[in-house]
């Protein structure tokens, strides 16, 4: 009797690993509110109603009637019995619609969001556009002054060598001058030195002349 009992126990064990193996994912049919029961039958106790797209996990399959159990964080240990016609495996279509719904307003705050970006950007172009003209207009004008100034530089150069080269040539010419100054001193004092010496002479033979004819007058 005890080993009876004992293959009962396991035969109804394995049943239920198999059938919670094979339980399925089901939702609340489209606009319906039905009520989950403590049994698979109306004169069943109401454990909740449950809304439409109420998503369920089909633990157990009794005729028309279905246990099953809440999915959603709120009722997830809440276990009951519900008709198997207001089941369905697929989502139901209002609920599609608010999720559609949610996601297209997300979508449109999105695409909000990006034309704003996309204005913003926008509005940073153009700037950056002037910017980058004004940089530029900026760039030409430098280059345009750098080239006066390289030239003025090159001017400055070249008058610089000339004044360089013309100093060193008023040096040499005032130093040529020096030398003829010098060279016209020493040959003044030559002429004059000259000029004194044929008056010394000059007076030397004057004076032995009348010398001569004073002696002659006493003779």
């Amino acid at each position: 009797m005890k080993r009876f009992l004992l293959i009962i126990s396991i035969t109804l064990g394995l049943c239920f690993i198999s059938q919670t193996g094979l339980a399925t994912k089901v939702y609340v049919t489209d606009s319906f509110r039905i009520s989950l029961r403590a049994g698979p039958s109306i004169e069943n106790k109401i454990l909740k109603f449950l809304p439409s797209g109420t998503y369920l996990e089909v633990l157990e399959t009794d005729e028309s009637w279905s246990q099953v159990r809440l999915l959603e964080p709120e009722g997830s240990n809440i276990r009951g019995w519900a008709l198997t016609r207001y089941l369905t495996p697929r989502r139901p279509w209002e609920a599609q619609t608010k999720t559609f719904m949610g996601e297209n307003a997300k979508l449109i705050e999105r695409v909000g969001i990006l034309e704003k970006e996309n204005k913003d950007m926008s509005l940073r172009d153009e700037k950056l556009a002037r910017d980058l003209e004004k940089f530029r207009s900026a760039f030409h004008k430098l280059q345009y002054e750098h080239g006066l100034l390289k030239k003025e530089a090159t001017d400055y150069l070249k008058m610089k060598a000339a004044h360089t080269n013309m100093k060193k040539r008023v040096e040499s010419l005032a130093h040529e001058n020096e030398l003829l100054q010098s060279a016209q001193i020493n040959k003044w004092f030559a002429t004059g030195a000259l000029v004194l010496l044929c008056g010394l002479m000059i007076g030397l033979v004057v004076g032995r002349q009348q010398r001569k004819r004073r002696s002659s007058l006493y003779v």
